[in-house]
């Protein structure tokens, strides 16, 4: 934590005419204008050379972006967070049994994609989903299971 001082700086200043900011410039408030004022007229060649792009448009407008309807919309959900979408008595059920597997659709519960962070229980399952990341679908295999896509 910085020490707090018990005078403020310009105490040092007191009694000399321009108190450190030369007798030529003066110090002004705002000399160049607040904020990004000036971007294209007077403070252009500081824009063009720090903030190249800054101006103008690129690419196409996309006209009714909505959430769901969008190809933007990828609701995701972690490979460890797979079982908390299936409930106690299914769990159970197949716990002990090695043949069978617990299928999961995923996009049933509103999730698009299936993520690889995280760990999963040494057991069975099925997972039904749009996209897989290349680590969740590699993680869902060495349990034993299978990483289907659906439409």
């Amino acid at each position: 934590m910085p020490r707090l001082r018990s005078t403020p700086k310009n105490r040092k200043k007191r009694g000399h005419v321009s108190a450190g900011h030369g007798r030529i410039g003066k110090h002004r408030k705002h000399p160049r204008g607040r904020g990004c004022a000036g971007g294209q007229h007077h403070n252009k060649i500081n824009f063009d050379k720090y903030h190249p792009g800054y101006f103008g448009k690129i690419g196409m407008r996309e006209y009714r972006y909505n959430a769901f309807g969008s190809k933007h919309f990828c609701p995701t959900i972690p490979v460890s967070k797979l079982w908390s979408l299936v409930d106690e008595e299914t769990k159970l059920k197949y716990k002990d049994d090695p043949t069978n597997a617990v299928v999961i659709d995923v996009t049933k519960h509103g999730y698009h994609k299936v993520l690889g962070t995280g760990r999963l229980p040494n057991q069975k399952l099925i997972v039904l989903a749009r996209f897989f990341s290349e680590k969740a679908e590699n993680k869902i295999k060495k349990v034993g299971g299978a990483a289907l896509l659906t439409a």
